[in-house]
């Protein structure tokens, strides 16, 4: 703000007392214009460092933010007393030898290593056995087919044989190659030209990236079904994880939106982040089971049960008390803490339930920390003029503060619940690989290229999490008949 000080006299030229008045008047004025242009900028002051603060451990910034100057990992892990690495007791994997090897290659003992006498003829009393476990040199196998034409000669008609079904072009790849074309792309995330390398170097095969795209295209054709299939699992589940994060879609901003349980993944593409995507992925308009989430209002308009992730409350509350010295906040974080431990502790045991009294003593405790720390809580100026909306700006432990108070019952829902996880790790795994999708390739050159990968990788994250091979299951989808999944 730019205040004009050259109207105000100096004291030599001050000579009677109204005029010394008006100088202090005025004086007065500017004091009162630099007092509150002070506590505007201390407030963006106070704004700008706080944005600072946050990093990957006390807020919902992902690690990848944290630059070089990462924070010290503080575990909220207690420590035990058992060593570092495998206990005792655990069952070790290793590679083993197999009954029916799928070769053989006999050594003989022509002569006796000690005195070189001839040892033919002489019966063998064992043998001592080794295995190899290697794979054939790859090469490509080209399969011609020949459809026989010939002429009737009762009716002079020209028939031709059928080929195969699928056989439809002169030259044309089959299905396994489609299979590894669509697995290395849309699950291990390679880039067309990688891919390309991939193929050439290994199978000897060579393939454009037109030919690349239309195999991923069919892909996408052939698990329409499966669309309808996951999306009927996840509406019906007790429990579903929601999630969402954003992709470069040609050099703009979409939203992959994600829906999951432990045994079901479903991925949709849009240009919004909100209620319109969400109604388009179909699931949480007709849920009506537990939805578990990151706390982002949308999501409670739909009427369904909620558990917002506790992993990000106990972030949040970090956050206000290192930054804010909110004291409340670190006391409501170990009762959360405590919860989960005593939950754990009785599903380890196979409880199903804690018991009325200990459910009773943390919903007491988690009420007391939050009401003495009402006056802990800081209290932003009120503007002059009042927002048009009516609402009047709080200071963000205020917001978390009557976040946690207001949905108590839903942040404790894995406390009367054992089928409530505490947080929303499994969204938060299922959209990870994506981010590594566009941080590999870039972003996406088109928007049916990005829908074709949200579906397709839909299809093998919930291949994968039932137990299914890969390749196999995408050798079904190019032989039109993909998979079919359940719930539990």
């Amino acid at each position: 703000m730019d205040l004009d000080l050259s109207s105000i006299p100096k004291a030599e030229e001050v000579t009677s007392l109204a005029e010394a008045r008006e100088v202090i008047k005025r004086q007065a004025a500017i004091i009162e214009q630099l007092l509150g242009q002070v506590k505007r900028l201390t407030q963006r002051v106070d704004e700008l460092e706080a944005r600072l603060a946050k990093n990957s451990r006390n807020s919902h910034k992902p690690p990848s933010t944290d630059g070089y100057d990462k924070p010290q990992p503080k575990s909220r892990r207690k420590r035990s007393n058992r060593p570092s690495g495998g206990q005792r007791g655990h069952k070790g994997h290793t590679l083993e030898q197999v009954e029916q090897p799928d070769a053989i290659e006999l050594h003989t003992l022509e002569v006796c290593p000690a005195c070189q006498s001839s040892l033919k003829g002489t019966a063998v009393r064992g043998y001592e056995h080794r295995q190899v476990f290697d794979v054939p040199a790859f090469r490509v196998r080209i399969t011609e087919h020949q459809a026989e034409i010939k002429e009737c000669p009762c009716c002079n008609h020209t028939g031709k044989g059928v080929f195969p079904e699928g056989v439809t072009q002169p030259v044309q790849y089959g299905v396994q190659v489609k299979a590894l074309v669509s697995y290395f792309s849309q699950y291990q995330l390679l880039p067309y030209q990688r891919l390309q390398e991939v193929l050439r170097d290994a199978l000897n095969v060579s393939i454009s990236q037109g030919s690349i795209k239309n195999i991923l295209t069919h892909c996408h054709g052939q698990l329409s079904s499966f669309d309808e299939q996951v999306r009927a699992l996840l509406i019906d589940a007790d429990v579903a994880h929601f999630d969402e994060t954003s992709l470069q879609v040609e050099k703009r901003k979409y939203w992959l939106h994600s829906s999951s349980t432990a045994k079901l993944t479903y991925y949709l593409i849009h240009p919004k982040r909100g209620l319109a995507a969400m109604d388009a992925a179909g699931v949480l308009p007709h849920f009506t089971g537990r939805a578990v989430h990151d706390h982002w209002k949308p999501y409670y308009d739909y009427d369904c049960k909620h558990a917002p992730c506790a992993a990000h409350h106990l972030r949040e509350l970090t956050y206000a008390e290192e930054r804010f010295q909110q004291r409340w906040a670190a006391r409501l974080r170990t009762c959360l803490l405590d919860a989960k431990q005593e939950v754990d502790t009785a599903r380890s045991a196979g409880l199903s339930s804690l018991s009325r009294q200990r459910i009773d003593y943390h919903q007491r405790r988690y009420s007391r920390f939050l009401r003495e720390g009402i006056p802990e809580l800081p209290i932003l100026e009120s503007p002059r003029d009042k927002p048009r909306n009516g609402r009047v700006k709080q200071h963000k432990a205020k917001n978390l503060h009557d976040r946690l108070r207001k949905h108590k019952s839903e942040v404790l829902a894995f406390l009367y619940d054992f089928s409530v996880p505490f947080d929303n790790n499994q969204a938060e795994r299922d959209v990870r690989m994506t981010k590594v999708k566009q941080k590999v390739s870039g972003c996406f050159r088109s928007e049916q290229g990005a829908v074709s990968f949200a579906r397709a990788r839909s299809y093998l994250s919930t291949a994968r999490k039932q137990g299914h091979n890969l390749l196999e299951a995408l050798v079904a989808v190019f032989n039109g008949d993909p998979l079919t999944f359940d719930s539990s």
